[in-house]
C-alpha cells in the first residue's frame, strides 16, 4: 500500500527567499540613468607615409627615412604626445598588367602611425606638419576620454542617484517610505568613442607646400563626448498607505 502523497503548502518557507516581497515589506524595482556631456580629454590621428619605386631597396630604404621623419616629428612635441604606437605596415611589389611572366612594375610600401595627444592647440599644428610630409596622409582626429576619467565614475553615481530618487517618489505616491536597498545591478557605464562615439574623422592627403613655406596650423574644435550609464535597483518599501 502506497503512501499518500505530502500535502503541498502555498505558503512559503520560514527562511525561504520572496522575490516579490510580501504585504508588509513590498519590494520596488526601478531603473537610473544618466547622461553626462563633457569636453574630450584626449585626441588621435593616424598618419601614414608611403613610398613608391622601381627599385626595391631604394623603396625601402625611403620607406625606412620617412617613417623615421615622421616619427621625430611627432617625437618633437613632447608632452603634448601621451603615446605613439605603429599601427601597420606594408611592402608590396605591384605587377604589370600586360606581357608574359611576372614582371614588377614598382615597389610600394607605407607605414601607419597613431598619435594619441593631450594638448589640443599642438594637435591643430602636428595635423598640418604631418600631411606636409612627402606622400603623407593624416586621418582624424578622434576625439575620446582616458579609460580611468573620474567622468565615468560621476556618471555611475549619478545613475545610482537617480534610481533612489525615482525609487522615493514612486513609494511617496504610495504613502510608504524606502526602508532598504536590496539590490543594484549596474549594466555598464558606456562611452561612444570613435573607435566608438565621435563621428569626426577627416583625412588630409600630404603635399610639399608651395615655395617651402611652413603649413599653416588648423584651428580644430574638440567635440564633447557622451557618457551613458544606467543601473537596475530594487527596495524594500513600508507597507503603502492605500
Amino acid at each position: 500500500m502506497t503512501n499518500p502523497p505530502p500535502a503541498l503548502s502555498s505558503s512559503p518557507t520560514p527562511n525561504g527567499p520572496t522575490p516579490y516581497g510580501t504585504a508588509d515589506e513590498p519590494r520596488l524595482a526601478v531603473r537610473g540613468e544618466a547622461r553626462l556631456e563633457v569636453d574630450p580629454e584626449i585626441a588621435r590621428i593616424a598618419v601614414t607615409v608611403g613610398v613608391r619605386g622601381t627599385d626595391r631597396r631604394g623603396a625601402l630604404e625611403d620607406l625606412t627615412r620617412r617613417n623615421a621623419e615622421a616619427r621625430e616629428l611627432i617625437r618633437s612635441y613632447g608632452d603634448a604626445v601621451e603615446k605613439l604606437e605603429t599601427g601597420s605596415l606594408l611592402v608590396t611589389p605591384e605587377l604589370g598588367r600586360h606581357g608574359r611572366g611576372e614582371r614588377v612594375r614598382r615597389y610600394l610600401g607605407r607605414v601607419r602611425l597613431t598619435a594619441t595627444l593631450s594638448d589640443f592647440t599642438a594637435l591643430g599644428e602636428l595635423s598640418t606638419r604631418a600631411a606636409d610630409l612627402d606622400l603623407a596622409t593624416v586621418e582624424g582626429p578622434w576625439w575620446a576620454l582616458r579609460p580611468d576619467s573620474p567622468v565615468h565614475r560621476q556618471a555611475r553615481q549619478q545613475a545610482v542617484r537617480e534610481a533612489v530618487t525615482r525609487a522615493r517618489e514612486y513609494a511617496e505616491a504610495l504613502g510608504a517610505g524606502l526602508t532598504a536597498v536590496v539590490e543594484i545591478a549596474d549594466e555598464g557605464a558606456e562611452q561612444h568613442e570613435p573607435w566608438m562615439a565621435t563621428e569626426m574623422a577627416r583625412g588630409f592627403a600630404g603635399a610639399a607646400a608651395p615655395g617651402g613655406e611652413a603649413a599653416p596650423a588648423l584651428d580644430l574644435e574638440p567635440q564633447r563626448q557622451s557618457v551613458y550609464a544606467r543601473v537596475n535597483a530594487r527596495f524594500i518599501m513600508t507597507r503603502p498607505q492605500l
